[in-house]
């Protein structure tokens, strides 16, 4: 969530921010629920003065005057619930729309609607020349390796049985990301995979990619469709300690996505599944490092693919491709022999103060609590 003091200090900036992302949003409705839900708190803390000076008043007299301001004080008491009711419900009617407004998107982000107008940063590797490359699902179910007709009927589209030494591939991978990360200050964490609504919202997953998130009602928690969102919401509710920033993790878990509208996309093999798992860097920092962070979390990704001996080019995303809580967002795309082109397989993205202001999670500078900034990126996702 960005501040709502914008809308009084520089509206202009909200207005480039939503023109950027090609969205159509209200702003005067905005601005006049901000306005009403302001004018009724001035009001209510006004009645809440007079309310505390009546008391003094009352303390200080007797006889009739007394009956006369104590009758006065059960109606302005009266008044004082019915004005602070109202209040909340006015700044609850607020913040449900306020919260649908994305992050401020960084300036140097290409300006674009879709993929399509992401900018190429730089292509690493050469893809080798194949005749008549294999796709990964015939190599999987030549060898016995992979199995979505029979996960199909377990369970249906979209997941798979893994066997043998794909397995051993799997795991092999997920130590080479958890060791790489530990050595370059990433504490290795297993989040849980059920959280509560909260985490959603503080994250900014809901409510606007709440269509693509498995719930489970009777207990009222969700399944993560990334460990992003429980490893943002450790700190929930705190102020970290400004000398141990910044605080890194190296989150693993399975990852379920219910990939709502993407039907007829990669629906062959392992590539856009529901279930799969991953190693997501997590990173709390301050205000005035989260670019170069950024820039740290990219390099750790780009080794990795490097190390694997992976052809790959780096994406700067554009404007009107980030999701509502990234102000800046790096893609990097592998090449998929047979496909014949370059697709995403990791992302990293700088969420500035997006998530800790819905979490609260602050820091202090020089006696001043100040809001984090908080950046994720894949290390590895596995399928």
């Amino acid at each position: 969530m960005i501040d709502p003091l914008l809308l009084k200090t520089n509206i202009e900036l909200i207005e480039e921010n939503i023109k950027k992302r090609g969205l159509n949003i209200d702003l005067t409705k905005l601005k006049n629920l901000d306005d009403d839900r302001r004018a009724s708190k001035f009001e209510s803390e006004n009645l809440r003065a007079e309310q505390k000076q009546l008391g003094k008043d009352i303390a200080l007299s007797a006889g009739d005057q007394k009956k006369e301001l104590l009758k006065k004080a059960e109606v302005l008491s009266q008044n004082v619930k019915k004005l602070a009711d109202e209040t909340q419900k006015k700044d609850e009617k607020f913040f449900e729309e306020w919260i649908k407004i994305p992050n401020i998107v960084n300036s140097s982000s290409p300006e674009g609607k879709t993929d399509k107008d992401n900018k190429e940063i730089k292509k690493v590797g050469k893809p080798k020349k194949l005749k008549d490359p294999i796709s990964h699902i015939d190599i999987g179910e030549k060898f016995g390796l992979i199995d979505v007709e029979k996960a199909s009927n377990v369970s249906g589209s979209r997941f798979s049985y893994l066997f043998g030494d794909l397995v051993k591939i799997q795991f092999n991978l997920i130590s080479f990301a958890i060791n790489k990360l530990s050595k370059k200050g990433f504490n290795p964490t297993i989040p849980p995979v059920l959280v509560r609504e909260n985490a959603l919202y503080g994250t900014g997953f809901f409510p606007d990619d709440s269509d693509q998130v498995y719930e489970i009602p009777n207990d009222d928690l969700f399944l993560v469709g990334t460990s992003e969102v429980s490893l943002a919401a450790l700190h929930s509710q705190e102020i970290v300690d400004h000398d141990s920033l910044p605080v890194r993790y190296a989150g693993y878990s399975t990852c379920f996505r219910r990939e709502a509208g993407t039907y007829g996309k990669d629906t062959s093999g392992i590539f856009r599944v529901h279930q799969f798992d991953k190693v997501e860097m997590f990173s709390f920092c301050s205000p005035e490092k989260s670019v170069e962070e950024h820039e740290y979390i990219l390099s750790i990704e780009e080794e990795i693919l490097q190390e694997l001996e992976i052809p790959y080019r780096v994406v700067d995303v554009c404007t009107g491709d980030l999701g509502s809580s990234a102000a800046k967002k790096y893609d990097i795309e592998a090449w998929i022999p047979s496909q014949e082109q370059y697709r995403e397989v990791t992302s990293c993205s700088n969420t500035t103060d997006f998530q800790s202001r819905r979490l609260n999670i602050r820091t202090k500078i020089d006696k001043n609590s100040t809001l984090l900034h908080t950046l994720n990126g894949t290390a590895i996702a596995v399928g």
